[in-house]
């Protein structure tokens, strides 16, 4: 057999050729290993049930089998075997999943060998990514576990424009990273505007001004839309040159900055983006639409609720605190009831931690949000509350379809 060699690639004529392609070269090459703990078959009986999507359901069961939920329903028929819990006068909800964690790169004890949530040396590193900071042994995923958290998604810190990944973890013990990853969750791209880049990078050659954010933001994604350019091109070149039997293009050279900001573009990959300000929200969405990208959680969002019907109509998310606020000027415009006047606006509220301590009780964070709409006047059920802890950052973070809610099929956890 004839064969050919192009730039380093043995190919023979009638075999399958394997070139380089920009899809090819993104996908993941730390794969979860993820398994469900095995279990036997167990049936919660009379319990009342919140579903995470907004229902609740009285003296109700629910059936587990295979690390999945079976059935849901009142007086379920109990297969031969099955272990039955009279769960009356018990609660049942979905796992609980923040959405803002930097839990295993923030480990406990916090000393400065273990800390691994900031990469300070440019303010654009979308190369670097979480799942390569995680110590699976940091104590407080036990903790989170403790107070019902289930699935997380973990962060650089925000010290970054472009901070890099996130990865989602399952809250599962596990020897590796890979072994809590979630399968099939895509990627988050962790993005920082206002006072952190500024003040980290001002005194290092910038930005150090919101308006040198800005610059810095627009700068890069044109260099990923040139990027996205050329290996569009060489790919349709290599199509051509294949069909018509002539010499095959070099591939580009690959650039993990611009991979990232490329898989953003493509839309396989998730903005989530801290953000305080209501103006500067707005214009970040502007700026999604100049260069054809979607954000898809602003997080902290202290003034989302000034913004909630552009938040809404943008299908945004805000992730925020119950009543974290004032401890700098970007947060000093805190109200306790942003996150039930996001709920009123039709919009995607969600509650998040950004602590190891507050990640242990998230239930408690969207119960004082809730009361405290409900003392202006916003009537929001405990059942809809729900939604904020479980089925909206599901939605956010690309598995709703595996968790999030109580319903046939979905993940125990």
């Amino acid at each position: 057999m004839r064969t050919r060699d192009f730039g380093g690639f043995i190919c023979g004529f009638g075999l399958l050729l394997s070139l380089p392609s920009l899809a090819a070269t993104d996908t993941a090459p730390y794969p979860s290993t993820y398994q469900p703990i095995a279990s036997t078959g167990v049936i919660l009986q009379n319990a009342t049930v919140f579903d995470g999507i907004g229902g609740e359901f009285s003296q109700t069961d629910v059936y587990l089998l295979d690390g999945k939920i079976k059935a849901i329903g009142k007086d379920l028929p109990i297969p031969t075997g099955e272990t039955v819990i009279d769960a009356s006068g018990k609660w049942i909800t979905p796992g609980i999943i923040d959405i803002h964690s930097h839990l295993g790169v923030y480990p406990s004890p916090s000393v400065g060998a273990h800390n691994d949530g900031n990469e300070v040396t440019s303010p654009i590193t979308s190369e670097i990514s979480s799942e390569h900071g995680v110590w699976p042994q940091d104590p407080g995923f036990n903790r989170a576990r403790a107070g019902g958290v289930t699935s997380m998604l973990i962060l650089p810190g925000s010290a970054n424009l472009f901070g890099g990944r996130g990865v989602v973890l399952k809250n599962v013990p596990s020897r590796t990273v890979q072994g809590m990853k979630f399968p099939g969750a895509p990627y988050a791209l962790k993005m920082a505007c206002g006072e952190n880049p500024k003040r980290v990078y001002g005194q290092k050659g910038g930005p150090g001004s919101r308006m040198g954010n800005f610059s810095g933001y627009r700068k890069n994604w044109i260099k990923a839309q040139e990027y996205q350019a050329k290996w569009a091109k060489y790919e349709a070149d290599l199509k051509t040159a294949e069909k018509e039997g002539k010499k095959l293009p070099s591939a580009p050279a690959r650039n993990l900055q611009l991979e990232t900001l490329v898989g953003v573009l493509d839309g396989d990959i998730r903005v989530n983006m801290h953000c305080y300000r209501a103006d500067e929200m707005a214009q970040v969405m502007d700026m999604s639409k100049e260069f054809g990208y979607k954000v898809t959680t602003f997080h902290h969002a202290i003034e989302a609720y000034k913004i909630a019907d552009l938040l809404a109509k943008n299908d945004t998310c805000a992730a925020m605190w119950a009543d974290w606020g004032g401890f700098k000027m970007e947060a000093y415009d805190s109200i306790r009831e942003n996150i039930p006047m996001i709920e009123r606006a039709n919009g995607c509220a969600i509650v998040h931690s950004d602590s190891d301590t507050g990640i242990q009780r998230l239930y408690q964070e969207a119960a004082k949000a809730l009361a405290d709409g409900r003392k202006a006047g916003i009537d929001i059920s405990d059942a809809k509350a729900w939604t904020w802890l479980t089925s909206n950052p599901a939605k956010a973070l690309g598995i709703a379809d595996q968790t999030g809610s109580l319903e046939a099929g979905k993940m125990l956890m």
